[in-house]
């Protein structure tokens, strides 16, 4: 996902006492360690293995830090570290520069390019990571000039939920619903009737990014010309709905949780936000659905792919049993036993489509999400590190644009200024 952190995600999630791990606690025993980088080492397993994720919402006494703690090998016991991924990259950093890194790092996958050409990530073959079995799409980001590093440890995506209730009232039929043209006069038809619009996450940074690429991808705008024209009729739609009204002026700083709890009031008929409240929209007193975010002209817009990759960082002091401890917890997360039981703990889909029909069989909540995930492309696949300065330079041309309140000068001029940026 993107470095998004998911309060609320675990509502009715199973609890941790039900899941089984024991096929995951196996084979931690020692012996000899073999890297395809430097060929085999006797080493000592190890009895205390570290890992690092970006899930600070989750304290030592969650279920989904018993969890990642019950993936530990025979005879070892796992030590977590949390935090948001930026301050992760930066402790990483420092880590691998005083050799004293974690065995398992979780990084949002637009970071996994910077990390690995800053040095900071063991190769996948090196460490002994099995990458087989994951979808191209959402496994695409893991790999960095030719070379891959991790897996995923899941995927989510965007979409569009709808209050049907409200719908409803105003006399709106969600399967007219299919372009912007048609999203706006629903959003008119909605607020005219004496309800709200729309919220969604506009705050500055990638998070914000994340949630505007639906709309920039579906104006036909691509990221090697992020300020192009068609990006900017992206920044003009949402600055007019903030403009007339549509969407809360909260947009320009909400978040994801922000926004959705806005939407949770019941007063919004709609809310661009992630899958992993699918599962909280079925708790609510309203009737929510998902339907795919439209495109400007027609047709269901690309969404970005969100989630976490799973990596081992480097190691030069007995590196051979850091990487095999790495691989161990490694499997124990996304091997083909445990795909489903992980993503269920965090809100994600499995990334093997096998895993995940059987996933989408046991739960018809997400159903409606299954086309939107196949289909999701990766933010990092075209541009790699490159990414993170395009990032953001949309990130300040929406920040300007959502400032203008729908004056179509001030939007052109904030992409313009951020061109020259």
């Amino acid at each position: 996902m993107l470095n998004v952190r998911k309060s609320a995600v675990l509502a009715g999630t199973a609890a941790l006492a039900t899941l089984a791990l024991g096929a995951c606690s196996s084979g931690g025993g020692g012996g000899t360690a073999t890297t395809a980088a430097g060929g085999s080492t006797s080493a000592a397993a190890l009895t205390s293995i570290n890992v690092w994720d970006p899930y600070p919402q989750y304290d030592d006494s969650s279920a989904w830090a018993s969890y990642v703690k019950a993936c530990a090998p025979a005879g070892a016991t796992i030590t977590r570290t949390t935090a948001a991924t930026s301050d992760l990259l930066n402790n990483l950093t420092s880590a691998v520069k005083e050799d004293n890194a974690p065995d398992v790092i979780m990084l949002d996958n637009p970071a996994v390019p910077d990390a690995a050409t800053a040095g900071l990530l063991a190769p996948a073959k090196d460490v002994g990571i099995d990458t087989s079995g994951f979808d191209a799409n959402l496994a695409g980001p893991g790999t960095v000039a030719g070379v891959t590093y991790g897996v995923p440890i899941g995927a989510n995506t965007l979409g569009l939920y709808y209050n049907k209730d409200i719908l409803d009232k105003a006399g709106v039929d969600p399967a007219s619903i299919k372009d912007w043209a048609s999203l706006t006069a629903a959003l008119d038809k909605v607020t005219k009737a004496g309800s709200k619009g729309i919220t969604f996450a506009g705050i500055s940074g990638e998070e914000g990014v994340f949630q505007f690429l639906p709309w920039f991808w579906g104006s036909g705008a691509s990221l090697k010309q992020p300020t192009s024209d068609a990006a900017v009729a992206a920044g003009q739609l949402l600055s007019d709905w903030i403009g007339k009204g549509y969407a809360p002026k909260s947009a320009i700083t909400d978040n994801q949780s922000a926004s959705w709890d806005l939407f949770l009031t019941g007063q919004y008929a709609f809310a661009e936000n992630g899958s992993w409240f699918a599962k909280a929209a079925s708790t609510q007193k309203f009737k929510a659905v998902m339907m795919p975010i439209p495109g400007q002209n027609g047709g269901a817009a690309p969404v970005p792919t969100g989630g976490e990759f799973v990596l081992a960082p480097v190691h030069k002091a007995d590196s051979a049993a850091h990487y095999a401890a790495a691989t161990k917890v490694i499997a124990c997360l996304v091997g083909p036993d445990n795909q489903i039981k992980t993503d269920d703990q965090l809100g994600y889909f499995a990334a093997n489509k096998d895993q995940r029909a059987k996933q989408i069989a046991s739960d018809p909540i997400w159903t409606p999400w299954a086309a939107a995930i196949e289909s999701a492309q990766g933010r990092t696949t075209d541009l790699g590190p490159d990414y993170t300065a395009t990032s953001a330079q949309l990130s300040t041309a929406l920040q300007g644009a959502l400032n203008a309140a729908g004056d179509a000068t001030a939007v052109k001029a904030a992409f313009a200024q951020a061109a020259k940026g």
